[in-house]
């Protein structure tokens, strides 16, 4: 064997999944009801209004807020052939399972249907040319976010925790599953970080900065914090989390510094050396 040929052995270069898309990105917590879903589609339209081209995956399997979040309710599904073909709004490209089942239909599924289910949504899309893939996960360390690794070359991870102690011993371990999985944890996001009332006055309700120590203790980049508010949960429950950022005042404020902290984190990290798709061995 000469020096230029490769060895028998060798396995050819795999084709890219998606190859349209450039970086792939998992929204991740280690419970419900700390607000994935919220950063992820708020980040997503952050970083659309901030030129990038964007698409936005529900990957909640069991429970997609898409349909509400993004306001796809009313509209229905469209394809070409077997490929799905993205809801366009909001500036991004969306898909999720909540518009191709029945309005309040439960998904009693086992983990192969959940696993056949999000490849089809996540595979099957025509995404086309993207900038960011942006993935929300269902909460939790179960059959997707395995999936997920097995399919599709991540770039990287962000977890969301609120500040209390009870929600951080969840988020680590979800920081924790993405690391046994090979997938770098770009960062933690505390959500309902504090609630600003009518009076003015700043109120910790589940105790500011619970979610930065976290990160600081598990080495691992903080990326923001997001407050309780009432406008949030009015323009997302409406459909418009456009509306998040086109207003006037401390929220906007708010989603602009994550979306920054969170393209720069991932700037650094690809300078760095950048994300290898990982090797997952299944027994």
């Amino acid at each position: 064997m000469t020096q230029n040929q490769p060895p028998q052995n060798a396995q050819p270069p795999q084709p890219a999944p998606l190859p349209g898309v450039d970086r792939i990105i998992a929204v991740g917590a280690g419970k419900g009801g700390v607000g994935k879903s919220t950063v992820a589609v708020n980040l997503a339209v952050g970083l659309a209004r901030a030129g990038a081209k964007v698409g936005l995956l529900d990957g909640d399997i069991y429970g997609p807020s898409f349909p509400t979040m993004l306001g796809l309710h009313g509209q229905p599904p469209k394809a070409r052939g077997n490929v799905l073909l993205p809801f366009e709004t909001h500036g991004l490209k969306a898909m999720t399972l909540g518009a191709l089942v029945e309005e309040e239909k439960p998904l009693i599924w086992r983990g192969p249907m959940a696993h056949g289910a999000f490849r089809q949504i996540a595979m099957q899309t025509e995404w086309g040319e993207l900038d960011y893939l942006i993935i929300d996960l269902p909460p939790g360390t179960g059959d997707v976010p395995l999936t997920m690794s097995q399919l599709l070359p991540l770039t990287g991870a962000v977890v969301v925790c609120t500040p209390q102690k009870v929600a951080q011993d969840d988020a680590r371990r979800a920081v924790r599953m993405f690391q046994t999985l090979g997938i770098e944890v770009l960062g933690v996001v505390e959500n309902m970080s504090y609630f600003i009332g009518d009076d003015g006055k700043e109120y910790d309700i589940f105790g500011k900065g619970g979610a930065q120590i976290m990160a600081s203790q598990m080495d691992i980049p903080f990326l923001g914090t997001l407050p309780i508010n009432t406008a949030l949960r009015h323009n997302c429950d409406a459909g418009d989390p456009t509306a998040n950022f086109t207003t006037q005042g401390q929220l906007a404020d708010e989603f602009n510094a994550l979306t920054q902290s969170f393209t720069t984190r991932v700037d650094d990290f690809l300078a760095a050396g950048g994300a290898q798709q990982p090797t997952i061995s299944v027994t």
